[in-house]
């Protein structure tokens, strides 16, 4: 799983809760309260990921939190995904190679590749397989 650590700080002119990512310094969130901030900020990652996206930038993969840091944990299907933006950079494919690699049109790659899509999962394994990878996922405690 991709747990991306973060820092909370209240806004002192608003009282609202400010989330910043120190893996990725131009992603910001906000909210009334910390659980509204970091709600929010799974879609501040998101956005953040697609501007990688736009510069074929590979997607960071976050560092390792301190004791008792905060994270944000993204949604299986979206770490998954990121896992499969990495992996065609990291096997210098591009989404046309992905589509014939898996006999696909390319819209279809589009949908398994854009983050506010909903795809299955069982999808993005079979995209990681052609790459040479697996998903793998983990379990831990909820705090």
């Amino acid at each position: 799983m991709l747990c991306y650590p973060v820092n909370l700080s209240k806004d002192p002119a608003t009282g609202a809760v400010v989330v910043e990512f120190p893996d990725i310094p131009f992603a910001h969130s906000v909210g009334e309260d910390e659980a509204e901030a970091l709600l929010n900020a799974t879609d501040a990652l998101a956005t953040a990921f697609e501007v990688f996206e736009e510069r074929r930038e590979p997607i960071p993969t976050p560092s390792s939190p301190r004791k008792a840091q905060p994270v944000v944990v993204l949604p299986v299907v979206m770490a998954g995904k990121v896992a499969l933006y990495n992996a065609l950079l990291t096997n210098d494919k591009r989404k046309a190679d992905l589509a014939r690699m898996l006999n696909l049109a390319p819209t279809l790659v589009d949908r398994l590749l854009s983050l506010r899509h909903k795809s299955r999962i069982e999808q993005i394994e079979t995209a990681l397989a052609v790459l040479g990878k697996r998903l793998v996922v983990d379990v831990r405690e909820a705090v």
